[in-house]
């Protein structure tokens, strides 16, 4: 499980500094209205993905014995959906520019149906990089896609200075994972619907949450790009996208790689709740940090690596920053429940928060802008995480007292780095020119960090050294060191 959350996180980080680069550059040559219109015809894409959203990837690690069967029924129902959703793309396209009232969202949409078409006929067989915890090769199929997309969509970019960029580098990535799926795998899948009562028995489930997750994620596209229009959706989309780095560029990645660990020690709670713990200790020790200090520096982030244009997502970036902390400490319960055969239970969560959200996001949104929804998703996400803790406890009979074990120091610590980082950056007039803003946000995040691994060190020793993320990475830095030294004493002698 720790190799593998290695390997994902590298790829995340990797990921996300491509990204960076890619927003980097994107953001100076297309404006706001560009991306908006892309994130219009994504939530369509996105709806109509819930066809066959069935998730048959986690039912097969999730079941510890199956056959050649389980892929090929696997492999044909997303690819029979896939192709039924992409020739209904392709006939609602017109209707969905006019609900937007965008004409250019009609060709964006055939061509993101071809898009369709080339995922769903990707091998299945790649499921085994995770299911057998080979995250070396995962590692090596989700780079190859990225850089592909990204060497096209910078390309292109500099050439077309239009949203096109961004969708021919999405069609590019989709072709290359799937070329690559079968070149990497030697799995051939063919049409087989045997084992489909089966699979269907646990990914029925997974459909509704699936479902119920767009609209978590999707429904503030909708609502904002009919009420505000692309420009304002734009902004947000950005926002929200950099904003939510501790979920999706360090959490997200150890949720992928700790689930098939958690499905294999299923039938040992013992071990089931330690590893548990270990996982979430990690999680807070990083998450927080990193999304406290994206929310402190977001007025020096946005203008040295967006520009000027994009000032008004500041506010944004500021609240959801928080909202990302909030998701980010929550995600990993939802695999126990996964593991655990209880999607039931991550059913009855999200249907709790999209109630809540969809109804608030209508009035916000309607009364004060996306500043409304960003405030909506913070205080929804706030109001479900002791919820989710006390079921997540109940099935890992788990008590109150392990968690606030291991929450304290990173919290305290991240809040003690606010509220000094937030003062040193006050000390500057960084409006005045773009190098002053360099300077003093990279001084800042040197000055967090600091800060926060000196509290953090402080207070584990004062809890007398428990065996919890700290001691973990101690251990790790430690042997690193021993590690290094030898080899250098072995080359002296």
């Amino acid at each position: 499980m720790a190799k593998g959350a290695v390997w994902m996180v590298l790829f995340k980080l990797l990921e996300r500094g491509i990204g960076l680069i890619s927003t980097m550059i994107l953001a100076r040559m297309l404006v706001p209205h560009d991306f908006g219109l892309v994130a219009m015809a994504l939530s369509i894409i996105a709806a109509l993905e819930l066809l066959y959203a069935f998730s048959f990837d986690v039912a097969l690690i999730q079941k510890l014995e199956i056959t050649n069967d389980h892929y090929n029924t696997a492999w044909s129902f997303n690819f029979s959906f896939g192709v039924f959703s992409a020739l209904i793309l392709y006939f609602i396209a017109p209707y969905a520019a006019n609900f937007y009232s965008e004409e250019r969202l009609e060709l964006i949409i055939y061509l993101l149906a071809i898009g369709m078409l080339i995922s769903a006929i990707e091998n299945i067989g790649i499921v085994d990089f995770r299911k057998n915890m080979q995250f070396d090769k995962e590692f090596k199929w989700m780079i190859s896609r990225k850089l592909v997309s990204f060497v096209v969509t910078v390309s292109l970019a500099f050439y077309l200075q239009s949203y096109w960029a961004l969708i021919f580098g999405m069609l590019s990535g989709k072709l290359t994972g799937t070329v690559l799926s079968y070149t990497m795998h030697p799995y051939r899948p063919r049409l087989s619907f045997a084992a489909a009562k089966e699979l269907f028995a646990f990914s029925v489930w997974l459909l509704i949450n699936n479902l119920l997750f767009f609209l978590k994620l999707r429904s503030a596209d909708f609502i904002i790009g009919r009420l505000s229009g692309s420009r304002d959706l734009g902004l947000f989309s950005v926002g929200y996208e950099i904003s939510n780095l501790p979920t999706t560029e360090l959490v997200a990645p150890i949720n992928r790689a700790v689930f098939p660990g958690y499905a294999n020690m299923s039938d040992n709670i013992k071990k089931l709740q330690q590893g548990f713990i270990d996982v979430l200790s990690v999680i807070y020790l990083f998450a927080v940090p990193i999304g406290v200090g994206i929310a402190v520096t977001a007025n020096l982030l946005v203008p040295v690596f967006l520009g000027p244009k994009w000032v008004e997502i500041v506010p944004i970036i500021q609240i959801l920053a928080f909202f990302g902390v909030a998701s980010a400490v929550q995600t990993n319960i939802g695999s126990v429940f996964l593991a655990l055969g209880k999607p039931r239970l991550l059913t009855m969560l999200a249907v709790l928060y999209v109630t809540v959200l969809i109804p608030s996001l209508l009035y916000t949104v309607e009364t004060w802008g996306i500043v409304g929804a960003a405030w909506t998703y913070l205080a929804v996400s706030l109001l479900i995480i002791p919820i989710t803790y006390h079921l997540g406890l109940k099935v890992l009979q788990l008590s109150w007292g392990a968690i606030w074990e291991i929450v304290w120091r990173p919290s305290v610590a991240a809040a003690i780095m606010f509220f000094c980082v937030y003062h040193y950056i006050s000390l500057f007039d960084y409006n005045s020119d773009i190098y002053t803003s360099v300077i003093v946000l990279f001084s800042s995040a040197a000055l967090g960090a600091i800060l926060y691994v000196a509290m953090i060190v402080s207070f584990w020793m004062l809890s007398k050294k428990p065996k919890t993320a700290e001691y973990l990475v101690i251990q790790l830095v430690a042997n690193k060191d021993i590690m290094i030294v030898s080899r250098v004493a072995q080359k002296l002698v």
